[in-house]
């Protein structure tokens, strides 16, 4: 089973002169223009086959949601050579006016599904969008070949089977703004959204190829291709870069000239009239407004061949990259995609409120999932400790492999959470696998070129008050793109240092603790600190320290030894969610941190002497702590100290 179609018919030329848009949609296999009465039927390397019932139509196929508000002139480009260019206003601007790079907002990439509609796919320009005729283009194929052409776009279309598969096009620097956060790359802000799924139609390379004569791959390795667009890279050049010979022949890899997009022709953004299409590469390789192709013994020469899409180690800088000849080492160049996944539900600054209805039902995590070179993604999981556990979660994977076990599009994973398990955490990951055991890295590796980020894509989890005396969850992604605030990586960079709770401590008689794994040094310096005080000193703390098990509370033997030595001074007592060695006594408390457990193992407030120092999840503090801490007479402006 395969998600291509083949077509082998006559085919009339276009009837619009200009990259301008037809009016109405137009269907360059539409039966009428056929010498063959408009049947389908599958060629030698098809990735089709008619006996096994597959619908030849890809809108029967994935039934997309393509409708959107129509393009327009943006008053943005008026001053601009790209002023005639009509586009989508939701899509997100990431390099001011001029050239145009843009990607969709998260949500409203998703809401479309698998199949991404033409007016919200990322852009991804490096000059000004040519002018093009379509009856006057043509495309020179050159070089080592026997039998040199050019090719005018009614050759193409008609001299050539056509094939139609969808393929998910990502940027290389796709998440870049993360890396951006910890230190600035070379590159501007790309988000999450730098990915979009199309219906592509053209002709197979390969095809073109073998009709020109090309020559044997002892003698041509490398297939060149340039663009139209003049650049100003390496003192002015076109934009060009190159594919192995292996690959641009394998019939496997499906590389084709693409000349349609969701069954239209190319919108001049995205290459009209005719582009490379390199399904499981980066977008970077995949040259728009095509020219020339050129068989050549040694890779493109074109500055950003070398000068682009390249994943330098972490030491290099810009200067060092030139002063070492970075640029021009082979192992550092940017072909197939990584794998890679994000979270897109839920959503930034999403709010889910807590209350009697939503926490008798579990919650649904959302989000894609893509991998390169044709490798099917097998597993995504999410952690909501840290990765300390995982679970996994529920694949749709919408296309059909080709006849070769290919795919070349992102999937979709959902998971159900329990929205207690939410309360209790203060972020969620994801991570996802693909057929060959590939997965993200935890931590962010950052590169001059801020490309390829995959580690895992974390969203924090906030409590918040939405409505009066309501409390709920706030879900906070590490940033919004482009130049968008938001985000808590934007957040964190600017965070400054806390002011030390110690110089508090005075005023306190009795000082009752709560902790969680993630601040107990900050408890043991509190604890330590009171205890070294002066002799005479009776200030009294009670501890409650919470966590997972007996085995993930760490400095416990340091607490014990503390209390045993200080008996009057220190009170301490452990609550487990559950208890890791069954038969081992368990003399302290099992199950969840409640109001029961504050008011047998906490004194009283109100006195104007005790102060309760608190730290843990978010969630467990506002919903479980605050508010018992509260009823047990504490002032929680006065008397409450968060840290």
């Amino acid at each position: 089973m395969a998600a291509s179609v083949e077509y082998n018919r006559q085919v009339s030329a276009h009837p619009w002169p200009t990259n301008a848009q037809p009016k109405a949609a137009f269907d360059l296999f539409s039966s009428s223009s056929a010498g063959n009465g408009g049947r389908r039927r599958s060629g030698a390397d098809s990735d089709s086959d008619d006996e096994d019932g597959i619908p030849p139509d890809w809108r029967s196929l994935y039934s997309p949601r393509l409708d959107v508000e129509p393009s327009v002139k943006d008053p943005r480009d008026e001053a601009t050579s790209d002023a005639w260019v009509k586009r989508h206003p939701a899509l997100v601007r990431l390099t001011g006016k001029h050239p145009f790079n843009s990607e969709p907002p998260l949500p409203r990439l998703m809401s479309h599904g698998f199949i991404t509609p033409v007016p919200l796919h990322y852009v991804r320009n490096h000059g000004a969008v040519p002018r093009a005729d379509w009856s006057t283009w043509t495309v020179e194929v050159t070089g080592l070949v026997k039998r040199p052409v050019k090719l005018t776009m009614e050759e193409l279309v008609t001299g050539f089977q056509a094939v139609e598969f969808p393929v998910t096009l990502v940027c290389a620097g796709n998440r870049r703004k993360e890396q951006n956060m910890v230190r600035q790359s070379s590159g501007f802000n790309w988000g999450p959204g730098a990915i979009s799924t199309t219906v592509w139609r053209g002709v197979r390379l390969r095809d073109v190829l073998r009709r020109c004569g090309v020559m044997g791959a002892g003698v041509a390795s490398n297939v060149c291709f340039e663009g139209a667009e003049d650049l100003p890279g390496g003192g002015g050049c076109k934009y060009g870069t190159s594919l192995r010979r292996s690959v641009a022949m394998d019939p496997a890899r499906d590389v084709i000239l693409a000349y349609m997009q969701n069954g239209e022709p190319l919108a001049p953004d995205h290459g009209f009239p005719v582009r490379v299409i390199v399904p499981g590469f980066i977008g970077g390789r995949m040259v728009k407004w095509l020219k020339r192709i050129v068989v050549a013994c040694n890779e493109s020469e074109s500055y950003y061949h070398y000068r682009d899409n390249r994943v330098l180690p972490s030491h290099v800088d810009a200067e060092l990259a030139n002063a070492e000849a970075w640029w021009y080492k082979p192992e550092c160049m940017i072909n197939e995609l990584n794998i890679n996944s994000v979270i897109t539900t839920p959503g930034h600054d999403e709010v889910l409120p807590i209350n009697a209805l939503t926490t008798q039902k579990p919650y649904t995590m959302k989000g894609y999932a893509y991998s390169g070179g044709g490798r099917k993604v097998t597993r995504v999981e999410v952690t909501l400790d840290g990765g300390e556990t995982w679970q996994v979660c529920e694949l749709e994977h919408p296309e059909r492999p080709t006849k070769y076990g290919k795919y070349w599009c992102w999937c979709f994973w959902s998971v159900d959470v329990e929205v207690l398990d939410l309360l209790g955490a203060k972020e969620m990951a994801v991570r996802a696998w693909d057929e060959a055991l590939n997965t993200q890295p935890e931590r962010l590796i950052w590169n001059l070129m801020g490309m390829m980020n995959n580690c895992w894509f974390r969203v924090k989890i906030n409590v918040c008050r939405p409505h009066k005396g309501e409390i709920g969850l706030v879900f906070d992604h590490p940033t919004q793109p482009g130049n968008q605030s938001g985000g808590w990586m934007a957040r964190q960079k600017h965070i400054e240092t806390s002011e030390t709770t110690q110089g508090t401590l005075k005023r306190s008689t009795s000082t009752p603790f709560m902790s969680a794994a993630s601040a107990q040094f900050t408890m043991s310096e509190v604890i330590q600190a009171v205890l070294r005080d002066q002799p005479d000193d009776t200030t009294e703390m009670h501890l409650v320290y919470a966590n997972r098990t007996e085995d993930d509370m760490l400095l416990r033997e340091e607490i014990d030894r503390w209390a045993a030595a200080h008996p009057a001074r220190l009170k301490v007592w452990y609550v487990v969610s559950k208890v890791a060695r069954p038969g081992d006594a368990w003399e302290y408390g099992v199950g969840r941190v409640d109001e029961q457990v504050l008011r047998e193992h906490l004194p009283l407030g109100g006195d104007g002497e005790t102060l309760a120092l608190v730290c843990g999840p978010p969630a467990m503090l506002e919903c479980t702590v605050r508010p018992g801490l509260e009823k047990m007479g504490y002032d929680l402006d006065k008397d409450c100290l968060v840290f």
